[in-house]
């Protein structure tokens, strides 16, 4: 979800913003008037050359059936990922239960496409400059969600179905993870990959994506934070306000993966969300503070101008 983001010990274990300045096709940055294409073919080539080895297929199979016919995003994935049809391969036969079940979520791919839709139109309308390139839903090797940078969004299907932490609806997942990678998409500075990033100006990032798309798909990504944090965010945010001008990745806040019940990991990301959302709801003008959400550079500037304590009330 975020530059360096390596959500360590996680099933998501990259769900990152990768600069991704190539353009996918020709053409694909649409207009913020239109929702962007979103692509699954890729899924159902993957499931063909799966099942016609009876859920066993060989490298070769994968590499020339599936990734090199595959799509441009396919293609670009693979490259930033190290997806061949050996890495492939291997990490079926080392965990083939998360290829067989994400055949749910491959079953809910047309009402989750129409959903997206919707949300990234909504996201055009909230945010007139947003650009459009396509979402392409892949399969990969089970350890990437969620990719995006402006070439785009790329999904592994198989990550984000066996991924329980989150909603417990599939189709919620999907759509909710879905929204908030497409804001990183506008954010520019999850177009650079900063390992010296401030732990608060990483929770904007983060945190911003997280308010956007609950307010284009519904709902944040992660709410199982927001169901564990209840009645203790003062302790939480006085903690994390301690914290917030190291170096992210020297924190415990961000990029740990879902940890445990007792023990949450990425609660940054719920502070990031709420320090936005302290700061849309003191906005008099809402749009221009959608602007500063998804275009946020100075870390310190915009917590000033939040309104945002520890512990505000903000239901």
């Amino acid at each position: 979800m975020l530059y360096p983001t390596l959500m360590k010990g996680s099933q998501i274990s990259n769900m990152r913003i990768i600069p991704a300045i190539v353009c996918l096709a020709a053409g694909a940055v649409a207009s913020a008037a239109s929702a962007p294409p979103i692509l699954t073919e890729d899924v159902d080539e993957f499931y063909r050359i799966y099942d016609a080895s009876d859920g066993h297929p060989s490298a070769a199979a994968l590499q020339t059936g599936y990734i090199d016919a595959g799509s441009a995003g396919l293609h670009l994935f693979a490259k930033q990922r190290n997806l061949t049809g050996k890495t492939m391969a291997a990490a079926i036969a080392k965990r083939p239960a998360i290829f067989a079940e994400a055949r749910h979520c491959a079953a809910l791919l047309p009402a989750t496409r129409k959903r997206v839709g919707i949300a990234l139109e909504k996201l055009g309308e909230l945010y007139p400059k947003a650009i459009s390139p396509p979402v392409t839903i892949l399969i990969g090797r089970g350890n990437t969600g969620g990719t995006a940078g402006n070439a785009g969004v790329m999904i592994g299907l198989e990550t984000i179905c066996a991924a329980d932490y989150l909603q417990a609806d599939l189709e919620d997942r999907m759509v909710h993870l879905i929204a908030h990678e497409y804001v990183h998409v506008q954010q520019p500075l999850a177009q650079i990959e900063d390992p010296k990033i401030s732990l608060l100006m990483a929770s904007l990032v983060e945190g911003g994506a997280e308010f956007i798309a609950e307010l284009t798909s519904g709902s944040v990504s992660n709410r199982h934070l927001q169901s564990w944090t209840d009645g203790r965010e003062k302790e939480i945010e006085a903690a994390f306000l301690e914290d917030a001008d190291k170096v992210a990745l020297d924190t415990d806040w961000l990029y740990r993966g879902p940890g445990t019940r007792d023990a949450p990991g990425d609660l940054g990301y719920w502070v990031g969300y709420r320090i936005a959302k302290s700061y849309y709801r003191h906005a008099d003008d809402k749009q221009a503070a959608i602007h500063d959400i998804i275009e946020v550079r100075d870390a310190d500037a915009f917590l000033a101008k939040s309104g945002w304590v520890p512990g505000i009330e903000l239901n």
